[in-house]
C-alpha cells in the first residue's frame, strides 16, 4: 500500500511541473484563452466583434472598395492562414495588404499574441480546426 502511495505522490509531483494543460486537441491552454478573451476585447472587439463575428456582410467591398473586419470565429478566412501569418497580419497590420487594420506590433508582445490567436481560435469549430491543421496551420 505503501508503494502505491508513493507512486500516487510521484504522479501528482510530476503533474505539478507540467505546463497548462491544453484545451483538449489545441496547442493552447484554457488561460491562454481567458488571457486572449481580455485582450481581444480591448483591442480587436470594437472591429470584429466580442464573438470575434465580423461586421455583416464582411466579404462586400465598401464604397472605398475596402473590405469591412471580417469574422474570426471560423466562419471567414482566418483558418487559411498559418499561425505566423496570423502574428504576421496583428503585428504589421492590414494597411500594407490594401485593409484598414492598424498594426498592434508596438503593443503586443510574442505571449499576447498566442493568447489572442487562442481565443479568437477556441471559437473555431472541430473540423475548421483540423482543416486549419491539416493546411499546416502551426508550421
Amino acid at each position: 500500500m505503501r508503494f502505491i502511495s508513493i507512486i500516487f505522490s510521484l504522479l501528482l509531483l510530476a503533474g505539478c511541473t507540467e505546463s497548462e494543460p491544453k484545451v483538449d486537441g489545441r496547442w493552447y491552454s484554457l488561460k491562454q484563452v481567458d488571457q486572449g478573451k481580455q485582450l481581444f476585447l480591448a483591442n480587436c472587439a470594437s472591429c470584429h466583434g466580442a464573438a470575434a463575428q465580423g461586421t455583416a456582410e464582411w466579404n462586400k467591398p465598401l464604397s472605398n472598395g475596402k473590405y469591412p473586419p471580417p469574422p474570426l470565429n471560423g466562419t471567414a478566412h482566418a483558418w487559411h492562414h498559418p499561425l505566423k501569418g496570423l502574428k504576421k497580419t496583428i503585428q504589421i497590420g492590414g494597411i500594407p495588404l490594401g485593409g484598414t487594420m492598424p498594426a498592434f506590433g508596438d503593443q503586443l508582445n510574442e505571449a499576447d499574441l498566442d493568447a489572442l490567436i487562442s481565443f479568437f481560435q477556441s471559437k473555431w469549430p472541430q473540423p475548421i480546426y483540423q482543416a486549419w491543421l491539416d493546411r499546416g496551420g502551426l508550421n
